[in-house]
């Protein structure tokens, strides 16, 4: 007996795709990186880095919106994850910073296979999570994303070439990489919890100062691509870091968990609850009877 084909939604299918084709030009463009002695190679190896984690968000967002969720999109954007974000940053640092490390031997092998290895067994952690937990998983991700992890390793990686003008031996603190990607290999299998801002959707609101400022932030963020991103991958990897010190009020204004349906926060859904409860409070205690 034939079982059910699993059913492929187009568009997040579509920009899931996007994902794996930009880590496979990331790849390539690291291995041209190999043959000369300029950086534009690496350049372009970050940007499709980055555009990859772009083409992440978009396709989860995309199916939520459309009611197009589905296991079959899980688990390609586990695959696509591991190619753009897993190893595409592994051979970027590598060859960047950990195959000069030489003592002890093997060690920048060691780092970048670690890195591998931790990130591809986060996704199938939170893969056995989605599966056990929808609700959980929707509001946070237990240990650092993957995609996180790469994009901090990938804007780390321009900030530096950016500040040595391109060169392709970027200084000393080029070393700085393999720590963090030490960091980052034990973040992603740690028990901290990273907001998912999977609540933002075409029914959330904010003031116009809110968007206002979202709006400068991103033209700020496109003037000046070569640190920005930066700043706004550690901030992220930051937050997730001091997180547990931070108050309930100030982590929902951060992460918008309050505009989710259903929650006491919402204002919507609280008006109607209030509403209910004097309607309740006013009916006589036989009115039960009379219905």
């Amino acid at each position: 007996m034939l079982e059910r084909e699993p059913r492929i939604y187009v568009l997040p299918t579509m920009m899931t795709a996007g994902n794996i084709l930009s880590g496979f030009i990331a790849i390539l463009q690291i291995f041209k990186g190999r043959e000369g002695e300029v950086t534009v190679h690496y350049y372009w190896a970050i940007i499709a880095i980055l555009a990859a984690c772009l083409f992440d968000v978009l396709d989860g967002f995309v199916a939520r919106i459309g009611g197009q969720e589905s296991p079959f999109g899980m688990q390609l954007d586990s695959i696509a994850d591991i190619v753009s974000f897993g190893v595409a940053p592994a051979l970027l640092v590598h060859d960047i910073v950990l195959k000069d490390i030489e003592k002890p031997a093997g060690l920048g092998w060691l780092i970048a296979s670690g890195y591998l290895v931790c990130g591809a067994m986060r996704l199938a952690r939170f893969n056995c999570l989605s599966a056990t937990d929808d609700k959980t998983s929707g509001k946070h991700f237990r240990g650092c994303p993957i995609p996180a992890a790469a994009g901090i390793t990938a804007s780390l990686t321009l900030l530096m070439l950016w500040l040595d003008e391109g060169n392709k031996e970027i200084g000393p603190w080029k070393y700085g990489l393999a720590a963090l990607m030490v960091m980052l290999s034990f973040l992603m299998m740690s028990n901290l919890e990273y907001p998912s801002f999977k609540s933002i959707n075409w029914r959330t609101r904010r003031s116009p100062a809110w968007v206002l400022v979202s709006i400068i932030v991103v033209a700020f963020s496109v003037q000046n691509w070569q640190w920005m991103p930066s700043v706004l991958f550690v901030s992220y990897l930051i937050y997730g870091l001091v997180r547990p010190w931070v108050s309930r009020r100030v982590r929902q204004q951060i992460e918008i968990e309050y505009e989710a349906a259903g929650t006491p926060e919402d204002p919507i859904t609280s008006d109607l609850s209030e509403t209910s409860e004097n309607k309740d409070a006013v009916l006589p205690k036989d009115a039960p009877s009379r219905i």
